[in-house]
């Protein structure tokens, strides 16, 4: 189920705001510029899904976005827990960051955690299953994919050498709640 916990960038103990309802995460995040929404698939998909497969089975979603947005390149990609270099990828991540193109994620199954530093607040968004989250260009933020990744997502891209991460250089990230 996906998850909201807003904190105050100076206290990642005590959220301000926890939901796991779907409307009100994404009623919080269009308020900082985020963009939230839960698609469902045209078509039946299996872990033995081809990515072909998915980006077929959201096809009209793809395209809609595609045509307000701009995007040029789609893509899928995968991560399992056995993959060799998954902690390596998980510390890359977890740097606070920026891209000077939107970070457009739908999560076809599993789940990820975006963190997201705007105007004294961190957002945590839990990302699972049917969710779509879209985190303008020049957003400070990072990506947690837990200690055991498994998730498989939809990626669209306005630059079609994809995204480039900024790192801030700021510890910001250790200091909030990370997925196990």
């Amino acid at each position: 189920m996906s998850h909201l916990r807003l904190f105050a960038v100076d206290n990642a103990t005590q959220p301000l705001l926890e939901s796991s309802d779907a409307g009100e995460i994404s009623a919080v995040l269009a308020n900082a510029g985020i963009r939230f929404e839960q698609w469902q698939a045209g078509a039946p998909l299996s872990a033995l899904s081809s990515n072909d497969d998915i980006l077929q089975a959201y096809a009209a979603d793809i395209q809609r976005l595609k045509h307000e947005r701009g995007y040029i390149t789609v893509d899928v990609i995968s991560l399992s827990a056995n993959h060799p270099d998954k902690a390596a990828l998980r510390q890359k991540f977890l740097a606070e960051h920026t891209h000077s193109e939107d970070e457009v994620r739908f999560f076809v199954r599993g789940q990820g955690l975006f963190c997201l530093h705007i105007a004294g607040k961190v957002y945590q968004v839990l990302c699972q299953q049917n969710d779509l989250i879209s985190v303008p260009a020049g957003t400070t933020h990072w990506f947690d994919m837990g200690s055991e990744p498994e998730f498989s997502a939809i990626r669209l891209f306005n630059n079609p050498d994809g995204w480039v991460a900024k790192f801030s250089g700021s510890d910001i990230a250790l200091r909030f709640p990370l997925l196990t």
